[in-house]
């Protein structure tokens, strides 16, 4: 049936130009839909080797589910909220003090900076990113509710994640259908791996940039670390805005002081580029930070922050799929030889 409309319509030029004006169309307005599905989906294939590893030591399958949801729950509540209240104040000291900070350098140079305009600007700047994450966030997650929903799509889809590639499958040619099964699991792979990798990539390195900082007697460390840390989920741009403030608050110190913080930064940099990525991320797809970089300003300008951060997993999911085009034309060559 499906593959007859589909007939139909590459026969028909106009309608099919009509069926794709309403598609596309259709998409926009559900998009806030199409990313929280996406993101389940991220989540769930990062959850899904934990769940295959327990299956295999003959778990129950809603056992082998539930457990890995659990400690991420866990972890969450148990690590991270409680700490919040304190890297939010740690956050908001550091904004507070950083046109402070911003003059004496400027001094340094022979400019003069106004501290009261630039703590004006950058309060209403950093009460304008609150806002803007808060709309973010109600916007992607609809509140709590949603975020909840996100986590209960994620949990279904591990438990019906055989029959949901067989449903896919389905749609295709007999003869297709194993090799559509090995591309869907080739997507999982790589867009579990991005966000296993992201989330420890950001750990390495807010970790890491705070100790460097601390060791070296640079003021306000930690939500410097933190700031690291947050940035390192853009990639190619992330590390280079982190370092602009821990610069700038190391130059008030002495220059000295500053061109190790430079030094610090370009080695974390090239430790992150030649060891923590290949090792972290070898599973994951790498991309061209050109192409990063043009992913990230049309996904932020589409759809903000998060169409920024999403930007990286979607072109992902998208070059897997067009490689597993190519490889399905090379296969039957294969075969013959």
């Amino acid at each position: 049936m499906l593959r007859a409309f589909i007939k139909y319509l590459l026969r028909n030029q106009v309608l099919f130009a009509l069926f794709i004006f309403a598609f596309c169309w259709f998409l926009i307005q559900i998009r806030d839909i199409i990313v929280s599905i996406f993101l389940s989906y991220i989540i769930m294939a990062a959850v899904m080797p934990s769940v295959t590893f327990l299956r295999k030591k003959r778990f129950p399958k809603l056992l082998a589910v539930l457990i890995p949801y659990l400690a991420i729950v866990t972890a969450i509540f148990l690590l991270i909220v409680p700490l919040v209240p304190f890297f939010i104040t740690q956050i908001q000291s550091l904004v507070t003090q950083f046109p402070m900070f911003l003059d004496r350098s400027a001094t340094s140079f022979g400019f003069e900076i106004d501290p009261k305009q630039v703590q004006g600007y950058v309060g209403s700047e950093f009460s304008n990113v609150g806002k803007s994450a808060l709309n973010v966030t109600t916007q992607l997650f609809g509140g709590l509710f949603s975020v909840i929903t996100i986590f209960v799509v994620s949990f279904y889809l591990l438990m019906y994640n055989d029959a949901l590639k067989k449903s896919l499958a389905n749609l295709f040619h007999d003869g297709s259908r194993p090799y559509v099964m090995r591309v869907f699991n080739q997507v999982n792979d790589k867009l579990g791996a991005w966000l296993r990798g992201q989330v420890l990539l950001c750990i390495f390195i807010g970790f890491f940039t705070w100790l460097g900082l601390t060791l070296m007697g640079v003021p306000y460390a930690l939500p410097l670390a933190l700031l690291a840390g947050l940035l390192e989920v853009v990639p190619t741009l992330g590390p280079i805005l982190s370092s602009i403030p821990a610069i700038i608050i190391a130059l008030t110190v002495s220059p000295t002081m500053a061109l190790t913080v430079v030094v610090f930064y370009i080695l974390l940099q090239a430790l992150e580029n030649q060891v923590l990525v290949p090792k972290i991320m070898e599973k994951a797809v790498g991309l061209n930070p050109v192409i990063v970089i043009l992913g990230i300003m049309i996904g932020a300008n589409i759809m903000g922050i998060s169409g920024a951060l999403l930007a990286i997993p979607f072109i992902s999911f998208f070059i897997v799929i067009f490689k597993s085009l190519d490889n399905k034309d090379e296969e039957p060559q294969g075969k013959t030889k």
